[in-house]
């Protein structure tokens, strides 16, 4: 039995029609051809609750007896068990796979987050396990990465804590065991060895032991055969040297490290990332996604918080520009959040905001909710550039793309002379294309920089 029941890229506006005699001859084998549509939509019920948690959302085209099923993909990749409705029993997993392909699915995602320096926050959701297994997860070789490093700064440090041990001292000074003192004193040779306790401060800590045993987890993950082989010959140097350094640490099997209020940050980081390794690995192949959203918000950030470096100006990621008003109503807005605020002296201000969505990868496609989607985001953008001072105001949409592109669309009041320039950015999720793509915004905000050194006041 195939264990896949179907496989897209996010971000597709319609995946390739499954028709209602291929899914009966090959999934549902007990549904009746006359009623093949009904019997879709009761699948697409049956598992709809596994379906909205992936931003998957399954389409039926025609009528009896060419029926047909399509999917739309969104932000998210991940993987999701299907069962059949009439039997309840599992058929195959759904999964959303990158839109970049190489060896490793993953492998181009795993390179930005290196880049940017964050980790994957995947989201799971209790399910029968999946079929596929452990084929298509979030790689746990990039978390365990994560974990090394943090660890090479912690052996840098240190990580001492009291430890209470029983020593034979000859003097009865502390906390004496005065039982196990009686059990052998009788010896004339033992009358002046007194076990007492002592709080000494080591590094052989049972706290630093379970760190021990992650250590070993994320060093045989990555050492593994599943991590591509440029991760594991770039952190093999950071894994020998941690070896000699922790040699002499025993390894304590923990399913959970506490975190304590008292811990200095640079432990809490380690423990944070710790518990994610151990999550992971005693947790079942379960459904879960991770939102490429939030990763491609944070990839344009960074671009643009290097070039703002470069330029001389200033980047303000996240920037919140609150709301005042009296008797607050329950659905009003606090505040606007841009992805982000480009700022070089007092002339230039241009706001940013990152959609990881189809439009540019379906430049010439008709469908309404495309141009809805885009209406949404680009009065979102023109919003944000209200709060510019300036009677021209600049604002940067950037998209995923295949090719880095740039296109610039004014619009303009003759009431109060006034425009607003929105430029569409087509940013590839491919750190290859780093020097070209910031080539691009750096030309586009020079052009604005012209601009407003000669009209702007």
């Amino acid at each position: 039995m195939n264990k896949i029941f179907l496989e897209i890229e996010c971000l597709t506006e319609y995946s390739k029609p499954l028709s209602g005699e291929y899914l009966r001859k090959n999934w549902f084998k007990k549904a009746d051809k006359r009623y093949m549509s009904q019997y879709l939509q009761k699948f697409i019920e049956y598992n709809r609750e596994y379906f909205d948690f992936l931003g998957v959302t399954p389409l039926i085209e025609g009528t009896d007896p060419k029926v047909a099923l399509r999917f739309k993909s969104s932000e998210f990749i991940g993987a999701i068990p299907l069962r059949s409705p009439d039997t309840g029993k599992q058929i195959g997993d759904f999964i959303v796979s990158p839109r970049y392909s190489s060896k490793d699915k993953l492998l181009d995602y795993i390179k930005i987050l290196n880049l940017i320096d964050n980790s994957v926050n995947a989201e799971y959701k209790n399910s029968i396990p999946l079929i596929s297994g452990r084929n298509f997860q979030p790689p746990l070789y990039y978390e365990a990465v994560l974990f090394i490093k943090e660890l090479f700064k912690l052996v840098q440090a240190k990580w001492v804590k009291f430890s209470n041990k029983e020593l034979m001292n000859n003097i009865p000074i502390g906390q004496v065991n005065w039982h196990k003192y009686i059990q052998n004193e009788y010896k004339v040779e033992n009358r002046l060895n007194y076990p007492v306790n002592k709080n000494i401060l080591t590094e052989y800590h049972k706290e630093y032991s379970h760190i021990k045993y992650v250590f070993d987890l994320c060093k045989n993950e990555i050492l593994g055969t599943t991590t591509p082989a440029e991760i594991k010959l770039s952190i093999k140097p950071l894994i020998l040297f941690l070896e000699e350094k922790l040699r002499f640490h025993q390894s304590i099997y923990t399913q959970k490290i506490q975190i304590k209020q008292s811990d200095p940050i640079l432990i809490k980081k380690l423990k944070i990332q710790a518990n994610k390794i151990l999550t992971n690995n005693f947790s079942k192949s379960i459904a879960w996604r991770v939102d490429f959203n939030d990763v491609f918000e944070k990839y344009v950030q960074y671009l643009f918080n290097q070039i703002s470096k470069e330029a001389g100006g200033e980047f303000y990621p996240n920037y919140k520009i609150k709301s005042f008003s009296n008797h607050k109503y329950e659905w009003e807005l606090k505040y606007l959040e841009p992805d982000g605020i480009f700022r070089k002296g007092n002339m230039i201000t241009i706001y940013m905001d990152a959609k990881y969505k189809s439009h540019l990868l379906n430049k010439h496609s008709q469908v309404e909710e495309l141009k809805n989607v885009f209406r949404n985001d680009l009065h979102q953008i023109m919003a944000y550039t209200s709060f510019s001072s300036n009677n021209s105001k600049y604002g940067f949409l950037c998209y995923p793309t295949i090719v880095n592109e740039t296109k610039t669309i004014k619009f303009y009041n003759p009431i109060n002379q006034s425009s607003t320039n929105i430029t569409l950015m087509g940013i590839p999720l491919d750190i290859s294309c780093i020097y070209d793509v910031k080539k691009m915004i750096f030309k586009r905000i020079n052009e604005i920089e012209k601009y407003c050194t000669e009209h702007c006041i």
